[in-house]
């Protein structure tokens, strides 16, 4: 694996994604050394955390949004029915 790796922080999602996948695909592989088997299978437990968290945030943000655009649908339906 390489020393010079991009910080997960600093990745975006499709990044991460992307590294992931090439993670699995070399593991699958069985090429690697133990060693770096360990340092990229540790990699790849990083970036899955990482990506899980992100999706979680952004499902988070998608409940909230949908709960304002229902009380915007209900506040006009009972303002509807007010005049």
């Amino acid at each position: 694996m390489d020393d010079k790796l991009k910080s997960i922080e600093d990745m975006t999602f499709r990044e991460a994604m992307a590294e992931l996948e090439g993670i699995v695909g070399v593991l699958e592989g069985n090429t690697l050394e133990l060693e770096d088997s360990l340092k990229s299978y540790e990699r790849g437990v990083a970036l899955l955390g990482a990506l899980k968290k992100r999706l979680n945030e952004a499902q988070q943000k998608v409940d909230v949004l949908m709960g304002e655009l229902e009380v915007g649908i209900d506040d006009e339906a009972t303002d509807s029915t007010l005049s």
